[in-house]
């Protein structure tokens, strides 16, 4: 029975960025069914409603909060502080990005991807651990297996819309090293920081381009597209007691394509 009890969330306040998005969504619950009161930190409201209309019934609520604004970040953690008493767990989910290909991007697409997926971490980072480090905390970064390895450029032909550009590889891989300095820097804090690097888990519009989705599972070692569902369990193992003893980690969860 202890075991299990590791895994209990009950009790503790989890703030996720980006938690009404596609991912973000499934994380929210799973973090919820746990048992952690979970704040959905986001621009729209209006959003989050209409992912969870049944929040409040499910312990997820919303504070307003935009990750490219360091002082949004300070008002909306100061406020989740207040209303909740404390901050136990943080996933830096969101991100945004802007594309552009490997040999035309322009210097202001660049710099705007590297923002949105990288430099938006250390934001939100560096502005929750004020609250951890007194007592304790989880941290968890949402990266990619494109943090990892490069894209497999003959999965993508024919479908540029689906391509990953340059900047997000870049800012991801970015987000596993700046786990691991963190994780160094906080473990005398009793605060932990590790990272999930998602594999194919595309959106339901591109899941639509059924020859691009063959391509992605011909590629997969277990045949088949990641179900957002998939990314509870790693989720929730690392905002829990049961990953005490971890920290500085990066977990691929991707169905084996990094592993061939």
């Amino acid at each position: 029975m202890k075991i299990l009890s590791n895994f209990s969330l009950a009790g503790k306040v989890a703030v996720i960025t980006g938690g009404y998005g596609y991912l973000g969504k499934y994380m929210s619950e799973g973090l919820a069914e746990a048992g952690a009161q979970v704040v959905v930190a986001g621009k729209s409201k209006d959003k989050f409603r209409k992912t969870f209309p049944d929040h409040k019934r499910s312990k997820i609520d919303f504070e307003q909060m935009d990750i490219s604004s360091t002082a949004s970040l300070k008002k909306g953690f100061k406020k989740i502080k207040k209303d909740f008493r404390k901050i136990d767990i943080l996933v830096n989910n969101a991100f945004y990005s802007e594309g552009g290909s490997p040999e035309s991007m322009t210097d202001e697409q660049w710099n705007r991807g590297i923002d949105g997926a990288l430099n938006s971490v250390f934001r939100c980072t560096r502005e929750v651990i004020h609250y951890m480090k007194n007592r304790s905390g989880k941290i968890i970064n949402v990266s990619s297996m494109y943090g990892t390895i490069s894209p497999d450029f003959r999965v993508y032909r024919d479908h540029p819309e689906c391509f990953n550009p340059p900047n997000y590889g870049a800012a991801k891989a970015g987000v596993i090293q700046l786990t691991k300095y963190y994780a160094v820097y906080l473990a005398k804090y009793n605060v932990t920081i590790n990272s999930i690097s998602p594999g194919a888990f595309p959106s339901e519009a591109i899941q639509k381009k059924t020859d691009f989705i063959k391509r992605l599972e011909d590629r997969i070692p277990m045949g088949r597209i990641g179900n957002p569902d998939e990314l509870k369990g790693v989720l929730v193992f690392l905002a829990s007691n049961a990953s005490s003893y971890i920290t500085g980690q990066n977990i691929i969860v991707d169905g084996g394509w990094t592993a061939w």
